[in-house]
């Protein structure tokens, strides 16, 4: 199924028929760094938990599952009215919780450059607008989502609280903030403003603990020597080609790798 965000980083090329039937069997799959949940609906699990720091995020998914319908008309009507006065409009507004709130998100995700979420020191989502003007499209059902999420715990909170539920019988997908555009010089430091790397300890300790309770793990990180020096002796290790997308010229785009452990 195909995610409802796009989302910078996003491991919908992760998820291919391959490479789920390579996954470990499981009973519960838990994502805490949920994103636009490339991972959970390409496997569609009867039970989950997704979590995430982000509460305009959960409070999307919150709302998808809870008014799918809602959802829909608005982003209907926004399509309609769509135009720069009113993207910069909705942006001025803010972040309200609840269906409004979550249908501005959704807005913004669709219309502003390249689907990146970012706020300012202020707290306030500064992306300017992109060049796209689909904001609805017209196969999409929102009441299959809401489906989808129906068996689904949904958390805002620290990753390693949600990591701290896997058990025996659990699959976690963990996929943290990080850039892969300093796979060499300069990983550390300009990394410390997205996922520090006191954040990256204390998430491959979690991983080590959730692990010795029984449960699966498949982490995807940078591929640098740093990180997979923090996980030396715990998993197996795999360096994954993709296209880096962020770019906003094509000719900025290019193969990279990242980084892969199964545990």
């Amino acid at each position: 199924m195909k995610p409802f965000l796009k989302w910078a980083g996003g491991k919908r090329w992760l998820f291919s028929p391959e490479f789920k039937d390579q996954l470990p069997k499981f009973d519960r799959y838990i994502e805490p760094f949920l994103g636009g949940g490339a991972g959970f609906f390409a496997l569609n699990p009867p039970n989950a938990i997704l979590g995430d720091i982000n509460p305009e995020l959960i409070n999307l998914y919150r709302e998808i599952r809870a008014n799918p319908l809602r959802i829909e008309r608005g982003l209907k009507h926004l399509q309609e009215h769509h135009s720069k006065r009113t993207y910069y409009t909705i942006r001025s507004r803010g972040y309200s919780p609840g269906t409004l709130g979550a249908i501005r998100t959704l807005y913004l995700n669709r219309t502003c450059w390249n689907g990146l979420f970012r706020l300012n020191m202020k707290g306030q989502f500064n992306v300017p607008i992109g060049t796209k003007t689909a904001i609805f499209d017209a196969t999409e059902e929102f009441s299959e989502y809401a489906n989808v999420l129906r068996n689904s715990e949904l958390r805002c909170g620290d990753f390693e609280e949600i990591i701290d539920c896997g058990k025996s019988g659990d699959l976690i997908f963990v996929d943290p903030p990080y850039t892969v555009k300093h796979n060499v010089n300069g990983f550390v430091k300009y990394n410390e403003a997205i996922f520090s790397w006191a954040d990256q300890e204390r998430l491959a300790a979690a991983l080590v603990r959730a692990k010795s309770r029984g449960a699966a793990v498949v982490l995807t990180n940078a591929d640098h020597e740093s990180v997979r020096t923090l996980y030396c002796g715990f998993g197996t290790h795999t360096s994954v080609s993709r296209a880096s997308v962020i770019s906003g010229k094509a000719s900025g785009r290019s193969q990279t790798t990242e980084f892969l452990l199964v545990a």
